[in-house]
């Protein structure tokens, strides 16, 4: 009989923390508390927002009557840390401390990496992150941008696009170390990787504006007019990064970033909306395209998610132009507290071991056998 294992997922977010329990695959408990401007308002950083945090997740599993002892194991989406390879990572006190620099960017998820470490010492059970979004795999070619003044750098939806790569490869019959494969991840952001044997070897970044142009984001722009833009004296520099996320893509077009409301208003006869819709599919089947170069062709199989997957019309509008290149899979919705329990529990069943942060090619072959205790 397998044995059952008893996980707290957690996920922190800007306005939410997304808490769940598992016992092994089955969810006994999946809530997302929302956190309203007032309540986050009164504290100055985000680190300051730890108690109000830690009590929410606490009050959830005494209301659903989840023992903290009845825990095997907590896991929670990465924080701001240095890059390192896709896999499974402890949390611990460097990686705590590189959140707390600053120097890797700040977000709210990074606070819940300190809630899980501390429960996870009180509990004497393992606290761990699964495919953090500094994942990063590029191969050396896709590092360079063209000017030796700027290195490429990876930032995507590395835990949603390795766990559908596993669905994906699951339904294949095949190892996802054993595949080739594009993963599109379709959210406010679009981010297109090239999985080579489970290896992301090259992606868009998407939080920083390259890639596909997406409901909220601006995508590739012409350099030289950028840069005059930039120059303009018409912005400040944060208002310009605001122009490439959060109001560029579909925002800066149409004044919106929902998908929904774009294609009601395309069956009503706006034309720039068909216009504009369009030409962010053309974006993403050309981003595709070039993933499949990377791979040298060699592509079992694309695979879509992210909430813009639920789109029969925009996967059709990518679809037509990428079908002869594999078969097409849909794994529709971001999957991140699914995702987080399934790699936890690989590593509680032996599937999958843990790597030691900060973790590097270097490391690898000291790193061959670290199995949990």
């Amino acid at each position: 009989m397998e044995k059952e294992y008893r996980i707290l997922i957690t996920n922190g977010g800007s306005t939410s923390t997304k808490i769940a329990v598992r016992e092994n695959h089955e969810v006994l408990l999946s809530v997302s508390v929302k956190h309203t401007t007032k309540e986050l308002e009164q504290y100055q950083t985000i680190w300051d927002q730890y108690d109000y945090r830690k009590q929410a997740v606490l009050k959830v599993l005494e209301e659903a009557d989840i023992k903290l002892d009845s825990l095997d194991a907590l896991v929670t989406r990465g924080g701001n840390m240095r890059a390192v390879e896709g896999g499974i990572y402890e949390i611990g006190e460097q990686m705590l401390e590189d959140m707390k620099s600053g120097l890797y960017g700040s977000h709210p998820c990074s606070v819940c990496n300190q809630i899980a470490y501390d429960m996870g010492k009180e509990l004497g059970i393992p606290a761990l992150v699964v495919d953090p979004p500094m994942t990063d795999e590029l191969c050396s070619e896709a590092r360079f941008s063209g000017s030796a003044a700027i290195q490429r750098i990876s930032s995507f939806h590395a835990l949603n696009q390795k766990a559908t790569a596993r669905k994906i490869c699951g339904k294949m019959g095949k190892a996802y170390e054993d595949t080739d494969m594009i993963v599109v991840h379709l959210g406010g952001g679009i981010s297109v990787g090239a999985h080579k044997k489970g290896r992301v070897i090259d992606v868009n970044n998407a939080l920083d504006g390259d890639g596909p142009f997406s409901p909220e984001r601006s995508g590739d722009l012409p350099v030289g007019a950028l840069i005059r833009l930039c120059y303009s004296g018409q912005y400040t520099c944060q208002e310009m990064l605001r122009q490439i996320n959060g109001r560029g893509g579909l925002v800066s077009y149409l004044g919106t970033a929902d998908c929904l409301e774009v294609e009601q208003r395309i069956k009503e006869g706006d034309e720039l909306a068909e216009a504009v819709y369009r030409a962010m599919a053309y974006q993403v089947a050309k981003a595709i395209g070039g993933a499949a170069a990377v791979l040298c062709g060699h592509v079992e199989a694309i695979a879509f998610t992210g909430s813009l997957a639920f789109s029969e019309c925009f996967i059709g509008l990518i679809k037509e132009r990428i079908g002869f290149i594999a078969p097409v899979y849909l794994y529709p919705g971001e999957n991140e507290m699914e995702a987080l329990g399934d790699g936890c529990l690989r590593y509680l069943t032996g599937q999958e071991a843990k790597k030691v942060y900060p973790y590097t090619d270097r490391e690898a072959d000291d790193d061959k056998t670290d199995q949990r205790d």
